[in-house]
């Protein structure tokens, strides 16, 4: 197995991520359900794993919008029909009404489905100090 780093980064990830994060700031359901599969979970610091229901319903609420988000692919690795991307990721928007901004290391882990690739887990972890690319 081997690791890549950011130059090396799969073109087909970086449009899945750029895709995802489309989708996320269009704070459109239908349109982030097409990024991800039946089963995907958000994993986050503050409440552990969420399901895509949890999610999709705080978003198509208006409960949780996001305004900006960006991600830097720096390591990915593809072996078959599964494939992730981890990097460092910024996004603001709001939570009941407030503001909101994380700075955060983003590990997306996709499948193919049907010919597609969906990301099936997200799992968040704040950045702390400004370091990019690992110890």
């Amino acid at each position: 197995m081997r690791t890549m780093t950011q130059p090396e980064i799969p073109e087909f990830l970086i449009e899945l991520e750029d895709a995802f994060n489309r989708a996320m700031i269009s704070n459109d359901v239908e349109q982030i359900s097409r990024c991800i599969t039946e089963d995907w979970v958000l994993v986050t610091p503050e409440a552990g794993p969420v399901p895509r229901s949890r999610i999709l319903g705080v978003i198509g609420s208006g409960i949780l919008s996001h305004a900006t988000m960006t991600k830097v692919a720096t390591h990915a690795f593809v072996s078959g029909d599964t494939a992730w991307v981890t990097g460092r990721g910024q996004n603001t928007g709001t939570f009941n009404g407030d503001p909101i901004e994380a700075d955060e290391y983003i590990t997306d882990v996709y499948r193919k489905v049907d010919g597609d690739w969906r990301c099936m887990l997200t799992h968040l972890t704040p950045a702390r100090g400004g370091q990019q690319n690992g110890a």
